[in-house]
């Protein structure tokens, strides 16, 4: 199994969202998605938060909160343990990504980008200020066809 971290900085009404498009063979490609990436031996999912977030930003982040653990299941990939954070403040600039493009993207507007399916319901529940919360999402290819939150199928 593999734990990742996934973190939305928040400046007001925007997200700094990664748009996909600089590594080849990504499973993510084309997609928009948060700043994150796979932990490593030994690191609890905050010290991955924020080594990731200082590589692929150049930002350290000063205040985040833990906000919900996100499994998924594919067909096509090991099952992975994501830990979900919003961050509210960091120092620094933003600066160039190998993974892809950083860009401020208006709250508003994420949900016409596109992202894994799944992602809509967490961005969801964070947008609502759900509690704490486990969200497990089942793959088959692209597809989610099974989403159960906090014990409970959904949708």
């Amino acid at each position: 199994m593999l734990n990742t971290t996934l973190c939305y900085l928040e400046r007001g009404e925007e997200y700094l969202m990664l748009h996909r498009v600089k590594k080849a063979h990504d499973l993510n490609h084309d997609k928009w998605i948060g700043i994150g990436g796979k932990c490593e031996e030994g690191e609890s999912p905050e010290d991955c938060l924020l080594r990731e977030c200082r590589e692929e930003t150049g930002l350290v982040l000063t205040d985040y909160r833990y906000r919900g653990l996100v499994t998924f299941v594919s067909d096509q990939a090991p099952t992975e343990y994501m830990h979900l954070f919003t961050a509210s403040a960091w120092t620094g600039e933003p600066r160039e990504c190998d993974e892809g493009e950083l860009a401020w993207i208006e709250k508003s507007r994420l949900l016409s980008l596109p992202m894994w399916e799944g992602d809509r319901i967490f961005l969801r529940l964070l947008e609502e200020q759900s509690p704490f919360f486990s969200l497990k999402l089942q793959y088959e290819g692209d597809k989610l066809v099974l989403a159960v939150l906090n014990g409970k199928q959904i949708g």
